[in-house]
């Protein structure tokens, strides 16, 4: 019996071994939860900034008779930079700590892989949001960020915990709902990005960090 433990311990400790060192699993589900109330801070000062100009129902489904202009599209990306610097930012300081915890490290070939699975679907759709927006074609841009997200997720869950890949799936279906309900694509994103995110980082956190 104690032969029989200690060859399941040993394969147990294979098993970890190997997962270590082909999947990046020091993420921090607490990052996600921070990422999706910054995402819900985000969302609500651009909703208020839509309302006050009043044309929430009009040049944000793409049907305005007049462009808004640069100033009102250089706000919503500056709005969007904020909400990505400080998730990015928190993301890090709280997967270094959790490397640093489990005597990982943080930047290894897995990871490589999966920054750069992750980087160019973002990459493209932030190109892709930026030829929208040129075109005028701002009540696009929410559609397209979840769906490129969402694909991002899905092309970089082979390096990484299995779950992101159920939340790029449930992002990529908003994406696409998104871009028939059109003139709804703020609360689809904020939905998406906001609360998605903390369920998603309040489960890992509970699943692999408590």
């Amino acid at each position: 019996m104690d032969k029989q433990n200690e060859h399941l311990e040993t394969l147990t400790e294979i098993r970890s071994m190997m997962e270590r060192s082909s999947r990046f699993i020091s993420l921090s589900g607490l990052s996600g939860v921070f990422a999706g109330i910054f995402a819900l801070a985000g969302a609500f000062v651009a909703y208020k900034k839509l309302v006050s100009i009043d044309i929430l129902n009009d040049v944000y489904r793409g049907r305005g008779s007049e462009n808004p202009g640069f100033s009102f599209y250089t706000f919503f990306i500056v709005d969007a930079l904020c909400v990505l610097i400080a998730s990015l930012a928190v993301g890090c300081i709280l997967t270094m700590r959790k490397a640093k915890r489990q005597g990982l490290p943080v930047w290894d070939n897995t990871a490589k892989r999966l920054f750069i699975n992750l980087f160019i679907p973002l990459a493209a759709g932030g190109i892709f949001c930026l030829i929208l927006l040129y075109h005028g074609l701002m009540g696009l841009v929410a559609p397209a960020t979840l769906l490129f997200y969402g694909l991002a997720l899905l092309n970089a869950g082979k390096y990484t915990l299995h779950d992101i890949r159920t939340l790029g799936i449930c992002q990529i279906i908003l994406g696409l709902l998104s871009s028939v309900f059109v003139g709804y694509g703020l609360f689809f994103w904020a939905f998406g990005f906001g609360v998605l995110h903390i369920i998603y980082g309040t489960l890992m956190y509970y699943k692999y960090e408590k």
